[in-house]
């Protein structure tokens, strides 16, 4: 059993995905926005549907909704991240987003605001996890959906798996990814706990579906920069390698991408992604 930490404070998360936050942008949203598009296949978000994206990141989520026509307000920790966010609305011209500094586990929102209010792998991550699906509910209006997206098995996300698997082979005592507990990201990967938790939270109609998205990675380079830029624990990784360890992480990695092609550098690699609604 690992002992238990202290919990990171506040400040201490913010500081953090703002430093991975330009990385992220460029590296991680383009394929979380797949995720994204793929939890939302198959809800009723359209014009005029009332969106909270919660811990949005740079957008992998509210602008696939906005770009259904959602009037989204949409909500980080992290200034940069939020910054990152309205400059890739702008850029879009999707008039409908407000993005804006908020802490998650403390939404400055009125009660009963949306439809819908959703959050992929970001409520998931909250050091609170019932304090952030209270808060989702709250805002939700009677009758509404809240959204929660999380990822599935770690085997099961291919760039961190591909990833531990390269740093096994080339890291003398690396010590992977820990079991117990999990790394909040991975929280959430059994559906039928997922369902419980939300139950427990109080929520009616619960559904948990799983979806696997096959997202395109053109390089042994840009699968360790994703891994590098997507989560405090992937940075630690990658900028714990000396030059030459790393240069062999990417050698196995791309042997890896070559033999899922069948000789191209780059492959797409699968993520199964847990995506549970239920109604407050």
């Amino acid at each position: 059993m690992t002992a238990p930490t202290k919990p990171p404070t506040t400040d201490q998360i913010r500081t953090a995905w703002d430093t991975l936050a330009p990385g992220f942008d460029r590296h991680t949203t383009p394929h979380t926005t797949r995720w994204g598009e793929q939890a939302l296949a198959g809800t009723a978000i359209g014009p005029g549907t009332r969106f909270l994206d919660v811990a949005a990141g740079s957008g992998a989520l509210a602008l696939p909704a906005a770009r259904r026509g959602a009037r989204v307000v949409a909500v980080d920790l992290a200034p940069a991240m939020v910054e990152r966010l309205a400059a890739r609305a702008r850029a879009e011209g999707l008039e409908h987003v407000r993005a804006l500094v908020m802490d998650g586990e403390h939404l400055d929102l009125d009660d009963d605001t949306f439809d819908v209010s959703a959050s992929l792998n970001g409520v998931s991550l909250f050091p609170d996890l019932g304090r952030g699906l209270a808060e989702m509910a709250r805002v939700t209006r009677p009758g509404g959906t809240v959204l929660v997206a999380a990822f599935g098995p770690p085997r099961e996300a291919e760039f961190i798996a591909w990833t531990v698997g390269a740093l096994r082979a080339a890291v003398p005592g690396f010590a992977g990814m820990p079991t117990d507990p999990p790394p909040l990201p991975f929280r959430l990967t059994d559906p039928d706990r997922f369902a419980a938790v939300l139950r427990e939270a109080g929520f009616s109609g619960v559904t948990v579906r799983q979806v696997v998205v096959g997202t395109f990675f053109g390089s042994a380079a840009e699968l360790m920069d994703t891994i590098r830029s997507s989560h405090p624990l992937g940075a630690q990784w990658i900028a714990g390698l000396t030059e030459d360890r790393s240069t062999e992480v990417r050698q196995i990695l791309d042997g890896m991408l070559r033999e899922r092609s069948g000789g191209a550098p780059g492959a797409v690699l699968h993520t199964t992604i847990n995506v549970a609604t239920g109604t407050p």
